[in-house]
């Protein structure tokens, strides 16, 4: 077990809340608990996908993973599910502190033009060409 992954304890609170196999046959070569400790490990260090060290399975399968349950539901559900358990024992604070200094605009937003800053190509101005009259071109010749 490495140093980020989860305990026994953390185990036996979210093994209830994960999704249960609706597949029969051979059982897979990677527990869902190895599989569940790589995408920790990977989104705690922010490494690319293709660095998860082999001790959580292959990274392709890592990934699958955390994106099916992604796209379903089911991130959000745990975290739902969790939020709820710990706020039933009193351990969330739900004090908000809003500091605005951190809350800044874009340097866009400060009065630049609502069309972007882009100039488009205007076509070359030519000096307007004068009217040929009939008394002109008499003249001319």
């Amino acid at each position: 077990m490495a140093r980020g992954d989860l305990t026994d304890a953390q185990w036996a609170v979210l093994e209830p809340l994960l999704p249960k196999g609706k597949k029969l046959g051979r059982p897979p070569i990677w527990t869902r608990r190895q599989l569940i400790d790589g995408i920790r490990w990977r989104t705690r260090t922010g490494t690319p996908w293709r660095d998860i060290p082999d001790s959580y399975g292959p990274w392709g399968r890592v990934y699958d993973l955390f994106r099916r349950w992604q796209r379903d539901g089911t991130w959000q559900s745990i975290f739902t599910e969790l939020q709820a358990q710990a706020d039933a024992k009193g351990l969330i604070t739900w004090d908000l502190n809003v500091d605005s200094t951190v809350c800044r605009a874009h340097q866009h937003a400060a009065g630049a033009r609502k069309r972007g800053t882009c100039k488009r190509n205007r076509r070359a101005a030519s000096p307007p060409s004068r009217t040929t009259t009939a008394s002109d071109a008499r003249a001319a010749a």
